[in-house]
């Protein structure tokens, strides 16, 4: 997007295009609204084809989510200096302790080079989950690292990668979509079991109290949320399922569009699509975007130096 102002980008992003670059030609993405009505051709047969796998040129440590504006990414990641230990018992309704670490929001472009970066939570709010992005703002949770913990949601403007607490909440949010054409700001608790929607007012602020319901859907626990349009949002999410005790866990990844007003589930697909390592694609960060024939995801699966990998899969009917 040589030669176009912020001001210019943010106008076009919130109608819903995007610009990649890096991947061969930039590729317009649809209307968002586009990307729901191809979610619901997916089906378990559907097929998700590689298209590239680019190695990141940092330590993104545990990333969680991901965004593209224009030529950049912006992915909101844990640091782990310390992991959680679970109680014998639980103390003070919590299974575990705190541990420590820090969370981190990345800028990077599609290279996997680190642009910039910019630190996230209080003391042990340090999760950063999954965001999303308005048009003007991303938003980005950070809290404490077990269930029932409590969150800071944050206000970024990603031109100057500085942020605003916009609020406070007495639940662990994991990831936080917004309603590009609405008010909605959809947040999930741990592993996407409870749904919560604020309002936001045109100046970006947070209007309470939430909307809560808890989740209908079990097969897959949520880790990055994006609004789509016609109020809706899409999840990406992972669930290990154990076949026997002395194998391995299967890694299954799926896709859920959820409606705003119900927060309910509409449509539920899988991914099945693993990296050489065998981590589901779904497992972290992941965005997707509408293409002429299908859908295009971009996915960060695994922590550390690990890879931006983008896969297409194919609409039914094209």
């Amino acid at each position: 997007v040589a030669g176009m102002t912020w001001r210019r980008v943010a106008s076009v992003v919130a109608m819903g295009l995007s610009f990649i670059a890096g991947v061969g030609p930039s590729a317009a993405r649809s209307p968002a609204p586009d990307v729901a009505a191809t979610v619901q051709t997916l089906t378990r047969d559907s097929r998700w084809t590689q298209v590239s796998a680019t190695p990141l040129q940092f330590d993104a440590f545990h990333p969680q989510g991901m965004v593209k504006i224009g030529d950049d990414i912006f992915v909101s990641s844990v640091e782990i200096l310390e992991r959680t230990r679970l109680y014998p018992e639980r103390r003070g309704g919590f299974d575990r302790d705190q541990g420590k670490g820090q969370g981190w929001l990345f800028k990077l472009n599609a290279r996997g080079e680190l642009l910039a970066r910019l630190k996230l939570g209080d003391g042990a709010m340090y999760h950063a989950g999954g965001l999303d992005f308005d048009g003007r703002y991303l938003w980005v949770p950070a809290a404490e690292y077990r269930p029932g913990g409590p969150s800071i949601l944050y206000r970024v403007d990603p031109r100057t990668m500085t942020a605003v607490e916009a609020l406070r909440v007495d639940d662990h949010i994991g990831a936080l979509a917004r309603d590009p054409g609405g008010r909605a700001l959809v947040g999930v608790s741990w592993g996407g079991r409870r749904l919560y929607a604020w309002s936001v007012d045109r100046e970006g602020r947070v209007r309470g109290p939430a909307r809560s319901v808890a989740n209908r859907s079990q097969y897959i626990d949520y880790q990055d949320c994006h609004g789509v349009g016609a109020g809706q949002i899409l999840c990406a999410g992972v669930a290990y399922y154990r076949p026997a005790r002395d194998r391995p866990p299967l890694a299954l990844g799926g896709l859920e569009l959820i409606d705003i007003s119900t927060l309910r589930p509409i449509w539920q697909a899988p991914v099945q699509a693993w990296s050489p390592a065998g981590a589901a694609m779904t497992s972290n960060a992941a965005v997707f975007e509408a293409t002429a024939t299908g859908l295009r995801g971009y996915f960060i699966p695994e922590d550390g130096r690990g890879a931006l990998y983008i896969y297409d899969v194919g609409a039914a009917g094209r």
